[in-house]
């Protein structure tokens, strides 16, 4: 072209004219190397666009003046803006990074929901746990708060049609279609949510509804009561959809708010027909094992202490059993225990009414008051273990003897240094029939020169036994039956160190022995018996490593750590709000009846005391959203809440261990309450409370409408999860009660003599009510 190089020259263009002028021969090879880029100043931005109609290109800035204009130099032209005018924000709810919980699409499940499974996702969105797979998460980050809420008392057969709840259940308006013979299933079409059917079917509806909204789902309806019921096959793991069509008056408020209902199984063990604490197993989560100890094939591990773990130097008075554990663990109460007359006069009847009495030959030890225990300041020592008290160890030996008694044959005594201070045989008053040789390692020949009695060991013990003075055993509640003896200050090495599966079980003298203190102890068992001197030093070295490990060693702290700590060292994002003070982690609390500081609240920030569901209502809605002054709860709410309603448990007669007065009061309380306030329901022999249907659905009703008031309490993206934490546990409780005396009883009775009888039968049943007991279910949303 011949064209010199140089700088490009802006074309002239007319301001009369509203065409761009015809561009100049040559001119489109610079535009190709000089591409047309914008640029910028500090308050305006230019770019180059394409020629129109003349093929010539024109500049354009950006000016807030509607309709075009030309500028009075008459060389630049401004247009209206390009950019496109900026969308509406949605609402949060409809946002796209919006949190969300549903089924998991991905995997297909094999066993039911657990409650581990629930507490592994409370820690996903609160604290440092991995993604759950049983469940899909969108957006975990964007969850501010997690309440869980455990309802014991609401069970599946509420919800399947076997219980019955007042008026029944209502149609709505899904067609039925009645077949010809009475009581078969059939099923029938209806629009709207999704029931499963079946194990198979059920993966495929709920995928379905997860995936679509046009569905059509299956409700499987009994011709013969011409009901509707949720159904499903034994080997469903899946979770059923819920709609108001299907659900009973009573629980229809919960289809507005959680969309499936999940099977959830209470942990427990099927070969001892046992469960386990629902909150145990929620608020204690379990410390991961290293590459070694997975591959060890040692039936007892040796203890692994957590990785943050700090001993903790602590007096051995601190071990003492507390009034409810003496309580639950079947204690005769010594009566300085007793703060009141009235509670004194209610053990001794007790007493009296199963020949514990003095009169029976029972004696208490010589203590007025627990404050006579306490050794005076000047006397202890600085960081002295034994804080000025004397430390006893003592184990026992018994043999059956006539009318089926366990009678002692041996005691033992050790002190604090290991010295043997007593090791007595001792002769029953009745005759013997069974030495119990392979356990007590007693025979014949050594109790015949014998000449030491009961009364004599027991007036040797008033003078060694003082106020100061502790006795400390494993199951020592077997060792001072046979001694006929009470008092105060025990300390019980079964309950010190727990069972790996956490309460009722507990776990033996010589697996604890074995696992804390690397001893074998017990060799004779089954053949030459136990030596009880041997037994007492264990449990003076379990003691005395307990105080120099500190509280929680052989406790889930030591094998676990509470929840509550766990949530403690992950720190709550900058968009979810600050604390007040210098806590910097996340923080949790408890709202639970009694007093939650003393049980499971121990490591919670906040734990707020209830009397009533309706407390635990409004508690659970001051430590989400915090308080107006800040005195109970820092911040604006606590990140994690756990609280438990009871008033349903109560009155269906689940919550049933009145080991005391102010207990008993308090369960008649929370019954009465869960009847709509009405009278105090009756109470049956075995504790289960007398209610009809309609009393029933009055208490279902009361309760599901205090979690719609916690959900309602609740501030965006809160995750809400609601649990039963077990089945209907009452025939399971009946028949380990059963099993207990027969074990009491066939170790010193022949079977015709048998008050009770425990055969395959009763281990069929127990089997099954257990399976019942630890059938459970659960909600999770987000609000």
């Amino acid at each position: 072209m011949g064209r010199a190089k140089g700088k490009r020259k802006r074309p002239e263009v007319q301001a009369s004219s509203p065409q761009i002028g015809h561009q100049q021969d040559g001119a489109i090879l610079p535009l190709l190397r000089n591409p047309d880029l914008p640029t910028f100043t500090l308050t305006s931005s230019k770019t180059r666009e394409p020629a129109r109609s003349g093929g010539e290109s024109y500049e354009v800035c950006d000016g807030d003046s509607d309709a075009a204009a030309t500028d009075n130099s008459g060389e630049w032209q401004t247009v209206p803006s390009k950019r496109p005018s900026k969308k509406q924000k949605l609402s949060s709810k409809e946002s796209k990074n919006y949190p969300h919980i549903g089924p998991a699409t991905h995997i297909k499940l094999q066993n039911k929901t657990k409650i581990s499974d629930l507490q592994a996702l409370v820690l996903y969105l609160t604290a440092d746990g991995t993604a759950p797979q049983w469940v899909a998460v969108r957006h975990h980050n964007q969850v501010r708060r997690v309440v869980v809420v455990l309802v014991p008392g609401l069970e599946k057969g509420m919800f399947d049609g076997s219980i019955v709840l007042g008026e029944g259940y209502s149609t709505g308006n899904l067609s039925l279609e009645k077949g010809e013979v009475a009581g078969e299933r059939v099923a029938v079409e209806v629009e709207g949510p999704v029931v499963a059917k079946d194990y198979e079917e059920s993966r495929d509806v709920v995928l379905g509804q997860y995936g679509k909204s046009d569905r059509q789902s299956h409700l499987t309806v009994d011709v013969k009561d011409n009901k509707e019921r949720l159904y499903s096959s034994p080997d469903s793991y899946y979770p059923v959809a819920l709609s108001e069509n299907i659900l009973p008056n009573p629980l229809k408020p919960l289809a507005d708010i959680f969309p499936h209902l999940w099977p959830v199984l209470t942990p427990g063990d099927d070969k001892y027909s046992r469960i386990s604490s629902p909150i145990y197993s929620m608020l204690t989560s379990p410390l991961p094992r290293t590459r070694e100890e997975k591959k060890a094939k040692n039936d007892i591990h040796p203890p692994v202490a957590a990785k943050n773990w700090v001993n903790k130097r602590t007096p051995v008075s601190e071990f003492i059993a507390t009034l409810d554990e003496l309580r639950e663990n079947e204690y005769v109460l010594h009566p300085a225990l007793l703060a009141s007359a009235e509670e004194k006069a209610a053990v001794e009847d007790m007493r009296r009414a199963a020949k514990e009495s003095i009169d029976d030959g029972w004696v208490d030890s010589q203590v007025e008051k627990l404050e006579d225990g306490v050794a005076d300041v000047g006397v202890v020592e600085d960081g002295s273990i034994t804080q000025g008290r004397e430390i006893l160890a003592i184990d026992c030996e018994m043999c059956k003897t006539e009318e089926g008694n366990l009678d002692l044959t041996r005691i033992s005594i050790v002190g604090w240094d290991g010295e043997v201070l007593l090791d007595k045989l001792v002769k029953p008053e009745k005759a013997v029939i069974d030495y119990l040789t392979p356990y007590s390692g007693i025979s014949k020949d050594m109790l015949d020169p014998v000449t030491t009695t009961l009364s004599d060991i027991q007036a040797r013990l008033l003078e060694i036994l003082h106020p100061k003075t502790i006795l400390l055993g494993h199951s020592l509640n077997s060792d001072l039956g046979a001694l006929k003896m009470t008092h105060p200050f025990l300390i019980d090495t079964s309950i010190l160190y727990q069972h790996p599966r956490g309460p009722p079980l507990k776990s033996s003298l010589k697996f604890l022995t074995q696992k804390y203190i690397g001893r074998e102890i017990q060799k004779g068992h089954g053949n030459k018996g136990h030596d009880s001197i041997e037994d007492a030093k264990a449990c003076l070295d379990l003691v005395k490593q307990k105080c120099e490990r500190g509280p929680a060693w052989g406790t889930s702290e030591a094998s676990g750590e509470s929840i509550f700590k766990r949530l403690g060292r992950s720190h709550r994002p900058a968009n979810h709000g600050t604390y007040t003070g210098a806590s910097t982690g996340r923080l949790g609390g408890v709202v639970d009846w009694g007093q939650p500081e003393k049980a499971f609240g121990a490591f919670a920030k906040v734990c707020i005391g209830c009397k009533d569901d309706g407390e635990v209502v409004q508690g659970v809605k001051t430590a989400v959203n915090g308080d107006a002054k800040g005195d109970k709860v820092p911040g604006d709410g606590l990140d994690f809440v756990w609280a438990r309603l009871r008033g349903l448990e109560a009155l269906r007669g689940w919550w049933n261990d009145s080991r005391n007065l102010n207990d008993a009061s308090l369960i008649a309380r929370a019954a009465a309450m869960a009847a709509h306030g009405g009278p105090e329901p009756a109470f049956t022999s075995n504790g289960a409370t007398e209610v009809t249907p309609e009393v029933l659905a009055a208490a279902v009703t009361k309760t599901i409408s205090h979690i719609t008031a916690i959900y309602d309490s609740l501030p965006p993206c809160t995750a809400f999860i609601v649990y039963s934490g077990t089945g209907d546990p009452r025939e399971m409780s009946r028949l380990q009660a059963q099993q207990q005396q027969f074990r009491k009883e066939y170790r010193l009775k022949n079977w015709d003599e048998l008050s009770v009888k425990w055969t395959d039968v009763e281990e069929q049943a127990l089997k099954r009510a257990v399976q019942t007991a630890r059938d459970g279910l659960g909600f999770v949303v987000i609000k």
